[in-house]
């Protein structure tokens, strides 16, 4: 992965990183967030995956439908923030892909692998942000009462 800083002003960073083919998204961009200390941002990101496991959150179940992906998609977006869970940066990223044939399909990114690049612009936030366990959903989410 290649990273770099586009700016810095107040301690607020602007950071670009580009993936390369291979790399599991989720996990390098939690690398990134730990590596620049990013206690709160947010991010939009292109490019495509070789494969990617997205979710569908169950309410009932409380947890996650997994939809595979095994084929050559399109990342035709991918959004997400970065809070603290725990004093450690959690993603939470949604993503829609697309088929050779233009079939979209989308949902939590759990998991994608890069081919051949990623395209991730990430932009930290004024505040930390940090995430509590809802007990109803069983979900970490943000929470602004802190």
């Amino acid at each position: 992965m290649q990273l770099r800083v586009l700016k810095e002003s107040q301690g607020q960073q602007t950071v670009v990183a580009v993936f390369r083919e291979g790399e599991e998204a989720v996990a390098e961009l939690t690398r990134v967030a730990i590596s620049q200390g990013l206690s709160g941002a947010y991010f939009t990101a292109i490019g495509a995956f070789s494969a990617a496991t997205l979710g569908f959150f169950d309410i009932h179940r409380k947890d996650y439908v997994r939809i595979p992906i095994k084929q050559q998609v399109e990342v035709v977006s991918l959004a997400g923030n970065i809070a603290l869970d725990k004093e450690k940066p959690k993603l939470h990223a949604h993503a829609v892909v697309a088929t050779a044939d233009g079939t979209a399909l989308g949902g939590h990114l759990l998991e994608a692998y890069v081919r051949p690049t990623l395209e991730v612009l990430i932009v930290e936030s004024p505040e930390p942000l940090r995430r509590r366990t809802d007990e109803a959903t069983g979900l970490a989410l943000i929470d602004l009462t802190q």
